[in-house]
């Protein structure tokens, strides 16, 4: 018979039993023959229970599987899953497995692995109004700004299934740190794990890497950088090296540490910029790792340049001049055939260019420039041969990834910060309202279902199981579409 995805095929002798496959889900379905069997109440014979040993076995190796959500926007890094029965309705009255309280503040992204969550997170001790204006003093948004007179960045472990703090650990503590936007958090990039490892950044306030089992802190760096408004971009792991975007207003540049002890191993310094005004010289974005024409491709937009690097080395493999954009924030997205970028603030575009070049590729691999509500803070999403992007302000599109053509535009309510997520033939929204808009991907605008929850969401949605985690300014949610005994709403 034809196993769904996440189904398991019974090894050896098994084969010929009654277990024929088995999928696995927080609802386990087991297919005995031609019939399905859903649910924790399960009467088996003999013939069946015997073979219980290896369906346990299995089902716990692939539910650990289903479960890793390793770096911001998944596995890919694209906003992709590949659950099945995803939620559709929820409130804060149903539809919540577990929620948990978040001390602290911070937008990054939960990761997922070992059964356990991790979110990083700040705690402030507001600045005095003498430190407050001479933070702000002379700069172009001071009233958006939060000054801080010492803040104390956290690490937050929940059990997976039950949504119980673990631990918090705590990483570094800042006296006088950088002012931030009021929009920004001071712990807004999202983890990355590997290998029984987190490596934890906080832009110019540290990076650390944290053993999961243990909960000991190996090493810890910290790499001195002018945000203005906060740090953003998150960090991202090529084989042995974490490699992290240190884009600021005062120096730009690429560095890789050794993933073991944080030592340096190769730095590169981003193309020289034509503005000499800092605002214009900072970005927030985080790389994405693709295979193009058989290499491998650091992709990393910055102020006026989308670059490419060689992950293993640096070295620059081409370039495109998008102007004067700068702060980007978005993280690019590839199809396969093209990589999607944005350019950030004052230009507001999205390009679609070939990854092929070599050198400044900017006349001759740009496929197609958008201009017109295009993000630039939500990351865009491509689903087949669509590309999906929100507006800061709320305004939904869909793209011909191909040629750049608007197959539809639609207004949704609220302002966006997280990137859209694709899984089960469904995209999810969310705003900073704690609105969260789920809409059928085509080439017609359908929307399926609105859900709201209390409290601002900002930080981007994430797929375990078959269920989503939401995080908003107080809470992180386990979203799912059974309510029963086993669940606990509200904590």
């Amino acid at each position: 018979m034809n196993c769904q995805p996440g189904a398991a095929i019974l090894p050896g002798p098994i084969l010929g039993s009654p277990f024929s496959c088995i999928r696995f889900s927080k609802r386990f379905t087991i297919e005995i023959g031609r019939r399905a069997i859903h649910g924790k109440n399960i009467k088996m014979n003999w013939s069946m229970w015997r073979y219980l040993p290896v369906f346990l076995l299995l089902a716990g190796e692939t539910a650990h599987a289903d479960a890793l959500w390793p770096q911001f926007r998944g596995p890919e890094g694209q906003g992709h899953a590949d659950a099945t029965g995803l939620p559709l309705t929820w409130s804060e009255q149903e539809g919540v497995r577990w929620k948990t309280a978040i001390p602290g503040r911070g937008w990054s992204s939960p990761v997922v692995a070992e059964n356990k969550v991790w979110l990083t997170t700040a705690t402030i001790q507001p600045a005095s109004e003498v430190r407050r204006n001479a933070q702000v003093a002379g700069s172009i948004v001071a009233q958006a700004l939060e000054v801080a007179e010492l803040i104390t960045l956290w690490v937050v472990e929940l059990d997976l299934q039950s949504g119980k703090q673990l631990r918090k650990i705590k990483l570094f503590d800042v006296d006088a740190p950088q002012a931030i936007h009021k929009l920004n958090s001071y712990a807004s990039p999202t983890p990355v794990y590997e290998a029984g490892r987190l490596y934890c950044h906080f832009g110019t306030n540290g990076t650390a890497c944290l053993e999961i089992s243990s909960g000991n802190i190996l090493w810890q760096k910290r790499y001195a950088l002018d945000h203005r408004v906060g740090p953003g971009s998150s960090p991202v792991v090529y084989k042995d090296l974490l490699i992290l975007t240190c884009d600021g207003a005062d120096e730009q540049y690429i560095i890789a540490l050794d993933r073991q002890n944080g030592e340096p191993v190769w730095k590169k310094d981003r193309p020289p910029i034509l503005s000499d005004d800092p605002e214009s010289r900072k970005a927030f974005s985080t790389p994405l790792l693709i295979n193009a024409a058989g290499k491998e491709q650091l992709v990393i937009p910055g102020a006026q340049w989308f670059v490419s690097y060689d992950p293993a080395t640096g070295d620059e493999i081409w370039r495109v001049d998008h102007g004067k954009g700068f702060s980007n924030v978005p993280r690019p997205v590839f199809d396969g055939r093209l990589v999607f970028l944005c350019s950030g603030f004052t230009t507001g575009q999205l390009w679609a260019v070939r990854p092929d070049g070599h050198g400044d590729v900017t006349e001759t691999h740009t496929e197609w420039v958008k201009k017109g509500q295009i993000p630039t803070m939500p990351s865009p999403l491509v689903v087949g041969d669509r590309i999906y992007t929100i507006s800061d302000g709320g305004i939904a599109k869909c793209f011909n990834a191909n040629t750049g053509d608007v197959l539809w535009k639609e207004r949704m309510p609220g302002k966006y910060s997280a990137s859209p997520m694709c899984a089960d033939g469904k995209t999810y929204y969310c705003s900073h309202e704690g609105m969260t808009t789920v809409i059928a991907p085509g080439d017609e605008y359908r929307e399926l279902a609105k859900n709201e929850l209390a409290g601002q969401i900002m930080a981007s949605p994430v797929v375990v199981e078959d269920e989503l985690l939401l995080r908003s300014d107080t809470h992180l949610y386990r979203i799912s579409d059974m309510v029963g005994q086993d669940f606990n709403p509200g904590s």
